[in-house]
């Protein structure tokens, strides 16, 4: 069974990630921003069922180190890490300003950076590890008021091809899952535009981004499979393939998107193979499937 620690364990993605992992007997410890607040009785549960917690923010370094530290501590050791927290965005992208930016790649990259810098001496030091990321089917493809999100996980698809091939030596494993919109509180927490001036200028079109969120809600109520539990499964899956032969990328999605991302999963994967291969590199792809 695997040490596993995983960033934003009280999340949406995290929690049922967490105890999925638990009941089949894997060690767990994962990061909460802070114990107390509104995570304050999931931590409690997720204590009491067996799992260390640790606090920790990944928009910062200090903290992160340390946090990982602990963690490693705390499981006597480190096989699996599930880079999760992130945060998200949705508006019109004009509205969004450079700080609000800013704030979703301190986050949901920079902060994956600052993970992986504090974990990857020990994983190296050991020669073995995997590595798993919380993506997004619109880190494939764009969709319209996600824009800044969507830079944000297009961002770490590319960071995560990098680790992909310069970690393979080192026999770190690397594996990205793309989950469809699920219904999780991560939509409540979502970084939204605040400037009504220049709102103003887009007339009736600013309405859009709230029907169209409406849209996605009856969708999701309409589609019972698309749900958090789906990514604990495809975790579960993922650890029990053998080692060096697991998915790079992995979809979760119930919906008619999920197809057509794996559909150009499959393509980019031919095409970087057929250029690594050209460049006399491909054996830097010798993890993963």
């Amino acid at each position: 069974m695997a040490k596993v620690f995983i960033t934003g364990i009280a999340g949406g993605f995290g929690l049922p990630t967490a105890r999925a992992l638990m009941a089949q007997g894997h060690a767990v410890a994962g990061s909460v921003r802070s114990r107390s607040g509104r995570t304050a009785d999931t931590v409690t549960a997720l204590q009491a069922e067996g799992a260390r917690i640790v606090e920790m923010d990944v928009t910062d370094t200090a903290s992160t180190e340390a946090g990982l530290a602990q963690a490693i501590a705390a499981l006597d050791g480190l096989d699996v890490l599930f880079n999760n927290a992130g945060i998200g965005a949705y508006g019109i992208q004009e509205l969004m300003s450079p700080e609000d930016m800013a704030r979703i790649f301190d986050v949901n990259v920079m902060g994956v950076q600052r993970v992986m810098r504090a974990a990857l001496p020990h994983f190296r030091a050991q020669g073995r590890g995997t590595v798993l990321y919380t993506s997004s089917l619109i880190g494939r493809i764009a969709t319209p008021f996600y824009g800044t999100y969507s830079a944000s996980k297009w961002a770490l698809e590319a960071i995560v091809e990098c680790y992909r091939t310069e970690l393979s030596g080192f026999g770190i494993e690397s594996c990205i899952i793309e989950p469809g919109a699920m219904p999780t509180a991560f939509f409540d927490g979502m970084v939204t535009p605040q400037d009504p001036a220049r709102e103003a200028g887009y007339g009736d079109f600013a309405a859009v981004p709230a029907l169209s969120a409406q849209g996605l809600a009856r969708m999701l109520d309409a589609t019972p499979d698309q749900r958090p539990e789906r990514i604990a499964e495809a975790v579960v899956a993922l650890l029990a393939m053998p080692f060096g032969e697991k998915s790079f990328r992995t979809v979760v999605d119930h919906t008619s998107v999920g197809p057509e991302i794996e559909r150009y999963n499959t393509a980019l994967h031919e095409v970087t193979r057929t250029v690594l291969t050209n460049f006399g590199i491909a054996d830097m792809l010798r993890l993963n499937a």
